[in-house]
């Protein structure tokens, strides 16, 4: 008749709690409940991480477009202008040493 009957299950439970005791199944149950609340934060945490990750993005792309929109200067500099340099004497005038 399969295993779809309630005395079924009685039996295999039964069974199990005679293997395994009463401590044990029920600290297998309560590290099975913690698996599952690690698993769903662990899920939670990812969603925040993706949120964050979007956000920093947004943020990103709105500074670079307003970064765009700003004018750019264009006007041309000119260099500073160039200091008068006293050129060096000739050969034929230097003073003499003495």
């Amino acid at each position: 008749m399969g295993l779809g009957g309630i005395s079924h299950w009685i039996i295999i439970l039964v069974i199990v709690l005679l293997l395994f005791g009463a401590g044990r199944v029920s600290n297998i149950m309560g590290e099975l409940g913690k698996g599952i609340k690690s698993f769903k934060s662990g899920m939670e945490d990812d969603e925040d991480e993706k949120y964050k990750k979007y956000e920093e993005r947004r943020r990103y792309e709105e500074q670079q477009r307003k970064l765009s929109e700003q004018p750019i200067d264009i006007t041309p500099t000119s260099p500073p202008p160039a200091q008068p340099t006293t050129p060096p004497p000739a050969s034929g005038d230097e003073p003499p040493r003495s």
